[in-house]
């Protein structure tokens, strides 16, 4: 083998296993704009909701990061849970969230979006800033995402909303209905189905 195909193979795995904050915030931040414009452009095309819900749906999987997600948000109860609930558990999330944003993001038209800044939260993880301009002289809606490296790429963990993590939100929630449910995980999966129509 030459020396030039050595130095490309060498520069590959170099790359691959520099630490994203050593890489600067430039992949982070191209990786949420193009996913922010995309989803933009999803949640406020004339398609209909089902059509919507579909394609944000597709996003949402290559996008987020939801087994960890769904671990986070059902905090102990996870440890607790059988295989057959966490799997339920976390398919019931998954549709659940990405129905919530597809109807929450239903009302805006004609939207910007704008990334603001990164900044590296470690070694894997960044954390990028942003901006949904609105139209009509409405305040922007400023949007953080929560980046991390993966096995499978750069992946989103959390969004916070105004200041409001959905991750920890959606955590204490579940924890109230399960706590209300006598501490069973079955409250939750049933009040999920009931909510998706599913019940």
């Amino acid at each position: 083998m030459s020396l030039r195909p050595l130095a490309r193979i060498a520069i590959l795995l170099l790359l691959l296993g520099t630490p994203l904050a050593a890489r600067g915030a430039d992949d982070a931040s191209g990786f949420i704009s193009d996913l922010g414009k995309r989803a933009i452009e999803i949640l406020t095309s004339p398609a209909t909701p089902a059509d919507r819900e579909q394609s944000f749906r597709a996003l949402f999987d290559e996008g987020f990061d939801v087994p960890t997600i769904a671990r986070f948000v059902l905090g102990p109860y996870w440890r607790t849970a059988s295989d057959a609930q966490r799997q339920e558990f976390t398919k019931l999330f998954e549709a659940y969230i990405v129905h919530a944003y597809t109807v929450r993001f239903s009302e805006y038209h004609q939207e910007q979006f704008k990334v603001a800044g990164t900044r590296p939260e470690g070694d894997t993880a960044a954390l990028v800033s942003s901006q949904i301009i609105r139209t009509a002289g409405a305040p922007p809606v400023k949007v953080d995402w929560r980046v991390s490296k993966t096995e499978r790429g750069l992946k989103i963990t959390d969004v916070i909303v105004e200041g409001i993590s959905m991750a920890v939100t959606e955590r204490q929630e579940f924890a109230s209905v399960i706590q209300r449910g006598g501490g069973r995980v079955d409250a939750l999966l049933k009040l999920l189905r009931e909510k998706l129509g599913e019940g």
